[in-house]
């Protein structure tokens, strides 16, 4: 038996499911979950000493590679001056300063542990200042395990959202609408009907959690528009995709101003870290100054903010973006030449360091279409690539993520392994 193996059944008895989080149960794919031991660069190692080329990214934070020595070295000197105070640091100002810079539409901003936080977080400012319950999200979209967000679409056109998860009362969900997304129409006659009452439109710009599928410059534009009519606010949620796609995040890319942002992931580097801010007016509505409570133990936590602030520091180096998503970029053009090659309905997208692969025709722009996508035969590619060496998303619902780390030569041997498993579990 495996150390993997081994692992998973001790992990079982004493964690449900064996995981800390459900994807990395491999459930959907089936199989034992790799136990990871070290990371470095664009490798990890299970528990087996089984090398892999990694394309999670701890779901996205180590755009820089794994184990970044100048980002070791900032965590090595935090940790020497104490885990945590419960008291403000000027790594805090340093942080949020720097978003500020970064993120033109972010005025002021806070600092929490997690993007659940952050998301669940906006959404409370946004009703406090709004004094409106209801919310608009999409079918597709995660943000986080907040109640009000684990909702499904209703049974019919612009009818109130149900529970997706056992524990949360439908009393939760009431006020939450769930849309199409990438529908203008759905959104225009949700606006016509309930505009007065709406808080807040919270979306994914770039959704990873339903593959990768990216928002089109009219369905964002006319949220933009319909917001700003109605005195609702617009919250974009780049927890995934904030400083993944771009370095101002998607909304630098496709020219949108929102009202909020929720980010996580790269803003810590690999440690807790995560964030929600916007216009000052907004953010005014915040205890101490205002009404709407949030507080943290461990939000801007010295040791996680080192990381997450030398992260920030090292993703401004010049052409860093142009080079990330230019790697993405031959990863993706070679996914579809197999495609192409093998005659099988194979396809790839990408944005930034952000990618994602569908067994279907061609890219999906909704949930409904990536939904008809081959679900079987994707877990018979993961296995085929897990075996070759590459690690993927344990998930055809989970967007991937490039490192500057994944040089030619990585992209070049994924590509072949690629051509390789497509080839062994598409024969007759």
């Amino acid at each position: 038996m495996s150390f993997n193996e081994t692992f998973f059944q001790r992990a079982q008895i004493t964690t449900p499911g064996g995981v800390n989080s459900p994807v990395r149960a491999f459930r959907s794919v089936g199989g034992t979950p790799r136990f990871i031991k070290k990371a470095e660069g664009a490798y990890i190692w299970d528990a087996d000493d089984k090398q892999y080329i990694d394309y999670i990214g701890s779901w996205g934070p180590a755009i820089l590679g794994h184990a970044h020595p100048e980002v070791i070295a900032a965590v090595q000197h935090a940790v020497t001056q104490g885990l945590s105070f419960g008291a403000p640091t000027e790594a805090e100002i340093l942080m949020a300063e720097e978003i500020c810079k970064l993120v033109p539409s972010i005025e002021q901003v806070r600092l929490v542990s997690s993007g659940t936080e952050a998301t669940m977080s906006a959404l409370r400012l946004a009703r406090g200042a709004t004094k409106r319950d209801k919310i608009i999200k999409f079918e597709g979209c995660y943000h986080g395990h907040a109640d009000s967000l684990l909702v499904k679409a209703g049974s019919g056109l612009l009818t109130f959202g149900n529970p997706t998860s056992s524990g949360v009362p439908a009393d939760f969900t009431k006020h939450t609408l769930v849309l199409d997304y990438n529908d203008c129409a759905q959104l225009e006659s949700a606006f016509q009907q309930f505009g007065s009452e709406i808080a807040c439109v919270i979306v994914e710009p770039v959704a990873g959690n339903m593959n990768l599928i990216k928002a089109t410059e009219a369905f964002l534009q006319t949220m933009r528009r319909l917001c700003s009519e109605h005195g609702s606010i617009l919250i974009f949620d780049e927890v995934m995709c904030g400083f993944r796609v771009a370095l101002g995040g998607a909304q630098a890319l496709f020219g949108i101003t929102p009202d909020l942002t929720a980010l996580g992931k790269v803003i810590g580097g690999g440690l807790p870290v995560a964030a929600f801010g916007g216009k000052a007016e907004i953010m005014a509505h915040l205890a101490p100054l205002g009404g709407v409570y949030q507080a943290g133990t461990l939000s801007g936590n010295p040791v996680a903010v080192a990381a997450g602030l030398t992260t920030l520091k090292l993703i401004q180096a010049p052409d860093f973006y142009t080079q990330l998503s230019q790697q993405t970029q031959k990863l993706v053009d070679g996914f579809n030449r197999i495609g192409t090659e093998l005659n099988i309905d194979f396809c790839a997208d990408a944005i930034g360091g952000m990618f994602g692969i569908y067994f279907c025709k061609e890219v999906p722009t909704s949930f409904e279409q990536v939904m008809q996508a081959n679900g079987e035969l994707f877990k018979r590619f993961f296995h085929a690539m897990l075996d070759h060496g590459i690690y993927l998303a344990p998930s055809a619902y989970e967007a991937g993520f490039v490192s500057a780390c994944h040089f030619d030569h990585v992209i070049e041997t994924t590509i072949n392994a690629a051509r390789e498993s497509l080839r062994q579990i598409t024969c007759k």
